[in-house]
């Protein structure tokens, strides 16, 4: 069974020369491509059978631009990942995209084999970030602590500093002795409680309050 994947990026041959690469992985198959978010919308709506499992997104679009489009998906398909694919260096860019919900981001000049490592861990682990990035996030959270009165569990601790590493859902489980139920219950209530749409944001947040430490 291979995962799919839709290319949203409004330029045509770029579009299917990305397709082109992702169905070359053994894993994976591109089901369709979008020239913008609001096809993404309207194909999306049209028939469950046009959820992937994860969207290649470009930032700079037309209609509706990459950030618009990965805050749209994330808000009503939470399960399906979001990767930024773009041109697009900037740290702010960057940064608007992840706080959009993205769980990676490329540039498009990224090798083959970076790409489908890339598309391996998001599925596997939730997220994938280069180093560029990590640093990135780093630099971004790392000013004054940031106190509050949110309570949290022993477990919930545990399970917040083991999501910060690269050990999957099912990993943290085995790690913890602890069902992979239990294990998606502490995820999904932390994601509530801390007002974050995915790992990505429970990392930030363990590194920006210090409850993990690099």
């Amino acid at each position: 069974m291979k995962y799919s994947v839709v290319v949203v990026d409004d330029h045509t041959l770029l579009s299917q020369a990305i397709e082109g690469m992702v169905n070359t992985f053994d894993k994976f198959k591109v089901l369709y491509t979008c020239k913008n978010g609001k096809e993404v919308e309207e194909k999306f709506s049209a028939s469950p059978k046009n959820i992937p499992d994860l969207v290649l997104v470009d930032v700079n679009m037309p209609v509706m631009n990459g950030i618009e489009t990965t805050e749209w998906i994330v808000e009503n398909y939470p399960q399906v990942h979001v990767m930024a694919l773009s041109v697009e260096d900037a740290d702010g860019t960057i940064l608007k995209m992840l706080k959009a919900g993205a769980v990676g981001y490329l540039l498009k000049d990224t090798k083959k084999e970076i790409l489908e490592k890339a598309l391996l861990e998001m599925m596997d682990n939730g997220f994938y970030h280069t180093k560029n990035v990590t640093t990135l996030l780093l630099d971004s959270v790392s000013g004054k602590k940031e106190r509050n009165n949110l309570a949290f569990k022993e477990n919930e601790i545990t399970f917040m500093k083991l999501a910060c590493s690269e050990l999957t859902y099912k990993e943290i489980a085995e790690k913890m002795f602890l069902s992979p139920k239990t294990i998606d219950g502490y995820r999904d209530s932390l994601f509530t409680k801390l007002n974050v749409r995915n790992r990505v944001g429970l990392v930030m947040y363990a590194i920006k309050n210090k409850i993990y430490t690099p």
